[in-house]
Protein backbone atom coordinates (compact mmCIF):
# COMPACT_ATOMS: atom_id res chain seq x y z
CA UNK A 1 0.00 0.00 0.00
CA UNK A 2 2.80 2.34 0.94
CA UNK A 3 5.13 1.76 -2.21
CA UNK A 4 1.45 2.12 -4.79
CA UNK A 5 0.35 5.41 -2.82
CA UNK A 6 4.35 6.56 -3.60
CA UNK A 7 4.45 5.71 -6.69
CA UNK A 8 0.86 7.65 -6.91
CA UNK A 9 2.63 10.77 -5.33
CA UNK A 10 5.22 10.65 -7.50
CA UNK A 11 3.77 10.33 -10.48
CA UNK A 12 1.09 13.04 -9.56
CA UNK A 13 4.13 15.44 -9.04
CA UNK A 14 5.57 14.31 -12.19
CA UNK A 15 2.59 15.41 -13.86
CA UNK A 16 2.35 18.63 -12.59
CA UNK A 17 5.97 19.48 -13.23
CA UNK A 18 5.50 18.92 -16.92
CA UNK A 19 2.00 20.34 -17.77
CA UNK A 20 3.82 23.36 -15.54
CA UNK A 21 7.39 22.90 -17.91
CA UNK A 22 5.04 22.67 -21.09
CA UNK A 23 3.59 26.19 -19.98
CA UNK A 24 4.84 29.49 -22.41
CA UNK A 25 3.69 33.05 -21.89
CA UNK A 26 4.35 34.17 -25.58
CA UNK A 27 0.31 33.20 -27.28
CA UNK A 28 -0.08 35.76 -23.63
CA UNK A 29 1.71 38.62 -25.57
CA UNK A 30 -0.66 41.36 -27.32
CA UNK A 31 1.87 43.63 -29.45
CA UNK A 32 -1.27 45.87 -29.88
CA UNK A 33 -1.74 46.25 -26.39
CA UNK A 34 2.24 46.80 -26.26
CA UNK A 35 1.85 49.78 -28.59
CA UNK A 36 -0.78 50.77 -26.71
CA UNK A 37 1.52 51.03 -23.31
CA UNK A 38 4.33 52.51 -25.42
CA UNK A 39 3.01 55.69 -27.14
CA UNK A 40 1.22 55.89 -23.41
CA UNK A 41 4.19 56.34 -22.14
CA UNK A 42 5.72 58.66 -24.58
CA UNK A 43 2.80 60.85 -23.84
CA UNK A 44 2.80 60.58 -20.44
CA UNK A 45 6.28 59.64 -18.61
CA UNK A 46 7.52 62.21 -16.88
CA UNK A 47 11.37 62.11 -17.61
CA UNK A 48 10.17 61.46 -21.30
CA UNK A 49 8.74 64.85 -21.34
CA UNK A 50 11.69 66.14 -19.93
CA UNK A 51 13.81 65.74 -22.74
CA UNK A 52 11.07 66.64 -25.27
CA UNK A 53 11.35 70.03 -23.40
CA UNK A 54 15.01 70.06 -23.92
CA UNK A 55 14.61 69.22 -27.34
CA UNK A 56 12.00 71.99 -27.85
CA UNK A 57 14.47 75.03 -25.41
CA UNK A 58 17.62 73.91 -27.67
CA UNK A 59 15.80 74.20 -31.19
CA UNK A 60 14.54 77.75 -30.30
CA UNK A 61 17.93 79.04 -28.99
CA UNK A 62 18.53 78.60 -32.95
CA UNK A 63 16.30 81.46 -33.96
CA UNK A 64 17.34 83.52 -31.14
CA UNK A 65 20.73 83.36 -32.40
CA UNK A 66 20.19 84.05 -35.52
CA UNK A 67 18.42 87.42 -34.73
CA UNK A 68 21.03 87.95 -32.07
CA UNK A 69 22.91 89.80 -34.95
CA UNK A 70 20.69 93.22 -34.52
CA UNK A 71 22.37 92.87 -31.01
CA UNK A 72 25.88 94.17 -32.75
CA UNK A 73 24.48 97.55 -34.31
CA UNK A 74 23.51 100.50 -31.92
CA UNK A 75 21.96 103.82 -33.22
CA UNK A 76 22.22 107.17 -31.66
CA UNK A 77 20.92 110.41 -32.16
CA UNK A 78 22.16 114.22 -31.66
CA UNK A 79 19.49 116.99 -31.99
CA UNK A 80 21.10 121.08 -32.42
CA UNK A 81 17.78 123.46 -32.51
CA UNK A 82 17.25 125.63 -35.47
CA UNK A 83 18.41 128.46 -33.80
CA UNK A 84 21.90 127.90 -33.09
CA UNK A 85 24.60 128.88 -35.25
CA UNK A 86 25.31 126.19 -37.32
CA UNK A 87 29.76 127.13 -36.74
CA UNK A 88 30.36 125.68 -33.29
CA UNK A 89 33.95 125.96 -32.68
CA UNK A 90 34.11 122.91 -30.14
CA UNK A 91 32.87 120.79 -33.14
CA UNK A 92 32.06 122.22 -36.49
CA UNK A 93 30.95 119.22 -37.82
CA UNK A 94 27.57 119.59 -36.00
CA UNK A 95 24.69 121.19 -37.98
CA UNK A 96 21.30 122.41 -37.22
CA UNK A 97 18.22 119.48 -36.98
CA UNK A 98 18.59 116.25 -36.24
CA UNK A 99 21.85 113.97 -36.68
CA UNK A 100 21.46 110.13 -36.89
CA UNK A 101 24.47 107.23 -36.23
CA UNK A 102 24.92 103.91 -36.44
CA UNK A 103 27.24 101.79 -34.38
CA UNK A 104 28.94 97.89 -35.19
CA UNK A 105 30.27 96.17 -32.32
CA UNK A 106 32.92 94.34 -33.81
CA UNK A 107 34.13 91.50 -31.48
CA UNK A 108 30.07 90.77 -31.22
CA UNK A 109 29.85 90.85 -34.82
CA UNK A 110 32.81 87.69 -35.06
CA UNK A 111 31.24 85.89 -32.94
CA UNK A 112 28.08 85.70 -34.19
CA UNK A 113 28.63 82.73 -36.65
CA UNK A 114 30.31 80.33 -33.45
CA UNK A 115 27.18 81.56 -31.06
CA UNK A 116 24.77 79.89 -34.08
CA UNK A 117 26.67 77.05 -34.24
CA UNK A 118 26.50 76.11 -31.20
CA UNK A 119 22.94 76.59 -30.96
CA UNK A 120 22.73 74.66 -34.03
CA UNK A 121 24.51 72.08 -32.47
CA UNK A 122 23.43 71.68 -28.78
CA UNK A 123 19.37 71.65 -30.94
CA UNK A 124 21.60 68.19 -32.88
CA UNK A 125 22.40 66.91 -29.22
CA UNK A 126 19.08 67.39 -27.89
CA UNK A 127 17.25 66.04 -30.80
CA UNK A 128 19.66 62.72 -30.53
CA UNK A 129 19.19 62.52 -26.90
CA UNK A 130 15.42 62.60 -27.39
CA UNK A 131 15.72 60.06 -30.16
CA UNK A 132 17.98 57.80 -27.59
CA UNK A 133 15.79 57.59 -24.76
CA UNK A 134 13.09 57.42 -26.72
CA UNK A 135 14.32 54.24 -28.03
CA UNK A 136 15.30 53.35 -23.46
CA UNK A 137 11.76 53.83 -22.75
CA UNK A 138 10.24 51.47 -25.67
CA UNK A 139 13.05 48.70 -24.18
CA UNK A 140 11.91 49.63 -20.61
CA UNK A 141 8.02 49.63 -21.55
CA UNK A 142 8.85 45.88 -23.26
CA UNK A 143 10.62 44.92 -20.48
CA UNK A 144 8.00 45.72 -17.62
CA UNK A 145 5.06 44.46 -20.20
CA UNK A 146 6.71 40.99 -20.14
CA UNK A 147 7.26 40.80 -16.26
CA UNK A 148 3.80 41.50 -16.11
CA UNK A 149 2.67 38.83 -18.59
CA UNK A 150 5.29 36.24 -16.84
CA UNK A 151 3.94 37.24 -13.01
CA UNK A 152 0.21 36.47 -14.91
CA UNK A 153 1.19 33.21 -15.56
CA UNK A 154 3.18 32.03 -12.48
CA UNK A 155 0.33 32.91 -10.59
CA UNK A 156 -1.74 31.23 -12.15
CA UNK A 157 0.66 28.50 -12.44
CA UNK A 158 1.17 28.81 -8.32
CA UNK A 159 -2.84 28.76 -7.73
CA UNK A 160 -3.18 25.52 -9.99
CA UNK A 161 -0.15 23.97 -7.71
CA UNK A 162 -1.96 24.89 -4.33
CA UNK A 163 -5.44 23.88 -5.81
CA UNK A 164 -4.01 20.21 -6.61
CA UNK A 165 -1.87 20.20 -3.07
CA UNK A 166 -4.67 21.30 -1.80
CA UNK A 167 -7.05 18.01 -3.28
CA UNK A 168 -3.91 15.98 -2.61
CA UNK A 169 -3.92 16.49 1.21
CA UNK A 170 -7.11 16.09 1.60
CA UNK A 171 -7.41 12.76 0.08
CA UNK A 172 -4.38 11.69 2.51
CA UNK A 173 -5.79 13.09 5.47
CA UNK A 174 -9.00 10.63 4.88
CA UNK A 175 -6.85 7.89 3.91
CA UNK A 176 -4.76 9.02 7.43
CA UNK A 177 -8.03 9.01 9.68
CA UNK A 178 -8.55 5.73 8.32
CA UNK A 179 -5.32 4.92 8.92
CA UNK A 180 -4.43 3.77 5.48
CA UNK A 181 -1.24 6.08 5.47
CA UNK A 182 1.81 7.12 8.03
CA UNK A 183 1.91 9.96 9.56
CA UNK A 184 5.14 11.28 7.90
CA UNK A 185 3.00 10.73 4.61
CA UNK A 186 0.43 12.92 5.75
CA UNK A 187 2.32 15.28 7.68
CA UNK A 188 4.72 15.80 3.89
CA UNK A 189 1.52 16.54 1.94
CA UNK A 190 0.70 19.37 4.57
CA UNK A 191 4.36 20.58 3.97
CA UNK A 192 3.81 20.40 0.15
CA UNK A 193 0.03 22.12 1.02
CA UNK A 194 1.56 24.93 2.82
CA UNK A 195 4.89 25.25 0.54
CA UNK A 196 2.49 25.56 -2.43
CA UNK A 197 0.15 28.48 -0.75
CA UNK A 198 3.35 30.22 0.15
CA UNK A 199 4.39 30.22 -3.51
CA UNK A 200 0.55 31.25 -4.45
CA UNK A 201 1.22 34.03 -1.76
CA UNK A 202 4.88 35.28 -3.59
CA UNK A 203 3.54 35.02 -7.23
CA UNK A 204 0.21 37.63 -6.26
CA UNK A 205 3.11 40.16 -4.34
CA UNK A 206 4.65 39.67 -7.38
CA UNK A 207 2.22 40.47 -9.80
CA UNK A 208 1.30 43.40 -8.09
CA UNK A 209 4.52 44.55 -7.84
CA UNK A 210 4.92 44.22 -11.94
CA UNK A 211 1.17 45.71 -12.52
CA UNK A 212 2.12 48.44 -10.32
CA UNK A 213 5.30 49.05 -11.99
CA UNK A 214 3.49 49.19 -16.08
CA UNK A 215 0.89 51.72 -14.66
CA UNK A 216 3.77 53.66 -13.71
CA UNK A 217 5.55 54.01 -16.73
CA UNK A 218 2.21 54.25 -18.95
CA UNK A 219 0.92 56.82 -16.74
CA UNK A 220 -2.50 55.29 -16.36
CA UNK A 221 -4.16 52.25 -14.78
CA UNK A 222 -4.43 49.31 -17.20
CA UNK A 223 -8.20 48.91 -16.60
CA UNK A 224 -8.41 52.43 -18.23
CA UNK A 225 -6.37 51.31 -21.32
CA UNK A 226 -8.76 50.64 -24.46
Amino acid sequence: MKTTLKITLALLIFTSVRAFSQETIIPEIKYADLEKYIELAKQNYPRKRIFDLQKEGAQTAVPIATLSYLDIFSGSYFYRPQDRTVLDPINPYNVNGFQFGINLNLGNFLQKPFTIKKAKADAKIADLQAQEYNLALMVEVKKRYYDYIQTINLLKLSTQMAQENKGVAESLRNKFEKSEITIDTYNQSRINQFNSYQGKIQAESTFLKAKDSLEEIIGVKLTDVK
